[in-house]
């Protein structure tokens, strides 16, 4: 099974659904998601943010944090994944942000990327990532990041979950 795949399955699990936001990713994201079959039963869509005005204008990424630190950041990462999981109106969000190359971007070296998810009851995380490589290469990693830091977030939600219905232990 694919990473795509264990996730959608997850989701659908829980009753779940999931809105994607991408920049260096530029659609991977959302095409391996949908190359799953039943993916529309938990994916509701995705925003390809390539160009930084619309992480602000449609995503809601502080304007202020991408004219001092550029689209390449840690935070512009998280806010993109709650903005994405809002405007979509999805359980869950993820956004890949990041310089593929071939040259560096806002003092950010080639294969520098930030992968974030954010979810139901404030559940956030992001993750740094320093890739080698190619571009192609540097853009299919950090799509396989992205799915595989939603899936340990499924995981810890739903082990929380199940010490909650269980009481505890």
């Amino acid at each position: 099974m694919t990473a795509a795949a264990g996730v959608l399955e997850l989701l659908v699990e829980r009753g779940e659904t999931l809105a994607v936001a991408e920049s260096l990713t530029g659609g991977l994201v959302a095409a391996e998601l949908t190359s799953v079959p039943g993916a529309s039963k938990s994916f509701r869509g995705s925003v390809t943010a390539y160009a930084t005005p619309l992480k602000r204008d449609f995503l809601g990424v502080d304007g202020v944090l991408l004219a001092e630190r550029g689209a390449v950041d840690p935070e512009v990462a998280r806010q993109m994944a709650a903005g994405v999981r809002r405007v979509l109106g999805a359980d869950w969000g993820m956004a890949t942000t990041g310089v593929a190359g071939p040259e560096p971007q806002d003092g950010k070296a080639v294969g520098t990327v930030y992968v974030a998810v954010a979810g139901p009851d404030g559940v956030e995380n992001m993750t740094e990532l320093r890739l080698n490589g190619g571009r192609a290469d540097i853009r299919r990693e950090s799509v396989r990041s992205v799915l595989e830091l939603l899936s340990a977030e499924l995981g810890k939600n739903a082990r929380a979950q199940d010490t909650e219905q269980n009481g505890g232990n």
